[in-house]
């Protein structure tokens, strides 16, 4: 499809937290949403994942911020249902300017050092899962043929290694963390020909259900100085959805039109030495 005029932003992981605070602000700069969630637990993640009502409670407040909007059931694992479900928004609002490819999930407090299955998950959700929403999306950006902006959401543990205790998880996490920065460099110079910029964004710990969950509760609880997500150098637990929401809308701006292969951190201090 071709010919479109309005921007179109495809956002995984959109049903709840950081994807619902990106997709509300995006579309309240009149940008259409095409918003994808899995919407069902993963066995091995140990805490509840979005359901079908929190992707709708996603909709009613793009919807209530003036936006226009276009849900999708797909797991990002699966590269045929997420092309699917994307190009169905696709075939409603036109090609995509926009990529956040936010689907991710975590399992710190899991201990087993040979937990074969979680290990893939965990890889198959945050760098394979983020390989295909490129894959998914950037023929829609090149046809398309204004450029665009990616925007890849990974972690502070794609930059560092804190918290690493041998865990298949925090293995895992930090692996697939690290992957996407490889992806947004390739990505980077694979696109730049066609004008779409590629970036990625690695937020300390974000006061999200990822997060804020019984399972994490309990193990604050058993062990509060120790987590993989303690150590910002600022006086917070955690940032807030919005403040990676403010990287991302600068990203796709035109302010950030000659920012391309960066990893920006949001970690409030997480990193400094």
């Amino acid at each position: 499809m071709t010919g479109s005029t309005s921007r179109v932003a495809v956002i995984t992981g959109a049903a709840r937290g950081q994807g619902r605070s990106h997709a509300v602000a995006l579309a309240g700069q009149g940008i259409d949403i095409i918003a994808v969630d899995r919407c069902a637990d993963i066995d091995s993640i140990p805490y509840p994942l979005a359901t079908a009502a929190d992707l709708e409670e996603t909709a009613e407040q793009v919807r209530a911020a003036g936006g226009r909007i276009h849900t999708t059931v797909a797991d990002v694992r699966d590269l045929a249902e997420l092309r699917a479900g994307i190009d169905s928004g696709i075939e409603r609002f036109g090609d995509v300017d926009i990529v956040v490819a936010n689907a991710g999930v975590v399992a710190i407090g899991c201990p087993d050092p040979d937990d074969d299955q979680l290990y893939r998950d965990i890889v198959d959700v945050n760098l394979i899962g983020v390989w295909h929403t490129i894959a998914a999306t950037a023929p829609s950006m090149i046809r398309r043929g204004t450029g665009g902006s990616m925007v890849l959401i990974s972690s502070m543990q794609g930059l560092v290694g804190r918290g690493g205790d041998g865990s298949a998880a925090t293995f895992a996490y930090a692996a697939s963390k690290h992957g996407v920065v490889g992806l947004m460099r390739s990505a980077a110079n694979a696109y730049a020909p066609h004008n779409i910029r590629v970036n990625s964004i690695h937020p300390t710990g974000v006061a999200t259900p990822m997060i804020i969950n019984e399972h994490m509760a309990r193990v604050f609880e058993a062990n509060p100085e120790g987590s993989a997500m303690s150590g910002n150098l600022l006086p917070v637990p955690f940032v807030e959805p919005v403040d990676v929401t403010a990287a991302v809308m600068y990203l796709v701006s035109d302010g950030a039109r000659y920012i391309t292969g960066t990893a920006l951190p949001v970690d409030a201090g997480f990193a400094v030495m």
